[in-house]
């Protein structure tokens, strides 16, 4: 049994009430590990140590902070057999996703704003009788909410920008996953990261989030979830006016015009629709056909998701793993029971899956799944599934398609899939998402700022965005001008 901890001031340490949480690998359906049920002693604890650290982590040279993080980097990339192993025994994701996909990006992520911050500059503005110039100073704690779909990837995309401009952390992974974030405490410490800059905090949302979020010592929350969670969040913050990042849910649309090269369109649609088991912000879970190339799409689609092969997350052969939890594959198969009462046709899935061997017996497997036939504006196609289901839906028209495409609360991703240049550019600028992808899908320059419209999510991370949300401008007026003799 791997027993997790907290890492707080540089040290793993226990929770102090005790008490901790099981981890279930959900290839098995087994208890594996036992993270901290943290409270807020705990959260008190770390954010102390944070604010302790940050007078000498915010005067640290850019140079030397680019240093400890490149290192961290290293190391990340040293480990990635280990990472992945775990990452893929947390998420129940197939091995291969944690190794080429997962690991890599966390350790993109240190490397990209260790480096960023060594080419920041700063404008200044001639006024004629005064110079003025923006300061932009590290504003204290940062509260970082990580989900449980990609653990790493994601709690790293918090945590280097937050560093890297020279704030000090207090990270809370989720508690389903918990055990990369608790080996890059120890990361972190062999990379010689000063004691205190990052502090990591394992319990559930109400325990140990609620209390960061709420702490009068972290000014800045930023958290990545559900948009339950995200409108709580948004809630507490604003009662003292605290800086806030809200990345939150998605149900994002694929439209395929019947001039799209298909060649390329319908293994792309598989892959945005079943990568990570459908468990990712950004998958393509609506897919919008022009009806002209609807059944042709439809057959090569199916036909394709039929092939993906569902096993063992260990199995580097695997294409499909386990959802993260029985709980969560009672959710998406009761919308899938909600689709059939509301006369959708299941292409193909629909059902809990056999991943193929005894030590999976247990596991929380789901076919992938294709559904036809439903009204865009019920339930199946509103709210956000989060697993390997997927609807198609034909259109006649552009207009059509946008309304479609529009036609939900969210508004964080969307796809485009034509030959038509002059029609790709009109189309994306109308499709309401943070991000539009053109006869492609999960390019990311981690130079472009990233988020959503509508309710699914608050403000922009990546680039030089995530790094201002970060830190606070600050500006200096010099008068140019001496002093005037007085007039009698």
């Amino acid at each position: 049994m791997i027993k997790i901890t907290n890492f707080i001031a540089g040290k793993q340490q226990p929770p102090i009430g005790g008490e901790y949480l099981d981890v279930v690998e959900p290839g098995t359906g087994e208890v594996y590990a036992q993270c901290p049920a943290s409270t807020e002693p705990d959260v008190n604890a770390a954010v102390e140590a944070a604010k302790a650290a940050f007078p000498a982590w915010s005067a640290t040279p850019p140079e030397e902070r680019s240093r400890v993080m490149l290192r961290i980097a290293d190391l990340i990339e040293r480990d990635l057999d280990r990472l992945a192993e775990a990452e893929s025994r947390d998420t129940g994701k197939p091995i291969s996703v944690a190794r080429s996909v997962d690991i890599p990006r966390a350790a993109a992520n240190f490397r990209f704003f260790a480096t960023a911050i060594l080419h920041a500059e700063s404008a200044a503005h001639d006024s004629g009788d005064a110079i003025n110039y923006t300061l932009r100073r590290p504003r204290g704690v940062a509260g970082l909410i990580s989900p449980w779909n990609l653990p790493l990837y994601l709690f790293t995309w918090k945590i280097a920008p937050a560093l890297a401009s020279g704030n000090t952390a207090v990270g809370k992974p989720s508690e389903i996953t918990p055990y990369t974030a608790f080996l890059l405490g120890e990361l972190c410490t062999e990379a010689g990261l000063p004691a205190g800059v990052l502090n990591i905090v394992h319990g559930t949302g109400a325990g140990t989030g609620a209390p960061l979020v709420a702490h009068p010592g972290v000014p800045t929350i930023s958290f990545t979830g559900g948009t339950d969670t995200g409108r709580a969040i948004a809630t507490t913050c604003a009662q003292t006016f605290k800086r806030v990042s809200l990345e939150l849910g998605g149900k994002n649309p694929n439209l395929i015009f019947a001039d799209a090269d298909m060649d390329k369109a319908v293994p792309e649609a598989v892959r945005a629709a079943f990568s990570n088991q459908g468990q990712i912000c950004l998958c393509g879970s609506r897919i919008v056909v022009e009806r002209s190339a609807y059944e042709a799409f439809v057959d090569r689609f199916v036909k394709l998701v039929r092939e993906l092969r569902v096993g063992d997350p260990s199995d580097p052969e695997t294409r499909v793993g386990a959802l993260v939890s029985d709980d969560h594959l009672a959710k998406v198969d009761g919308y899938v029971k909600l689709a059939r009462e509301l006369g959708g046709e299941i292409l193909c899935g629909g059902t809990r899956a056999d991943a193929g061997t005894e030590r999976c017996r247990s596991g929380s497997f789901y076919q992938p799944t294709v559904i036809a036939g439903l009204e865009p504006t019920c339930a199946v196609m509103q709210e956000e599934i989060f697993g390997p289901v997927v609807t198609v839906t034909p259109f006649d028209n552009e207009g059509e398609a946008l309304a479609i495409a529009n036609g939900t609360h969210f508004g964080l991703a969307g796809m485009i899939w034509t030959s038509d240049l002059a029609r790709a550019h009109r189309v994306a600028s109308k499709i309401d998402a943070g991000i539009v992808w053109v006869n492609s899908w999960m390019k990311r320059d981690l130079r472009t700022p990233f988020g959503g419209m509508k309710q699914s999510g608050l403000g922009r991370e990546g680039g030089w965005d995530a790094l201002k949300f970060f830190t606070e401008p600050k500006n200096v007026c010099i008068g140019l001008e001496g002093d005037q003799p007085q007039r009698r």
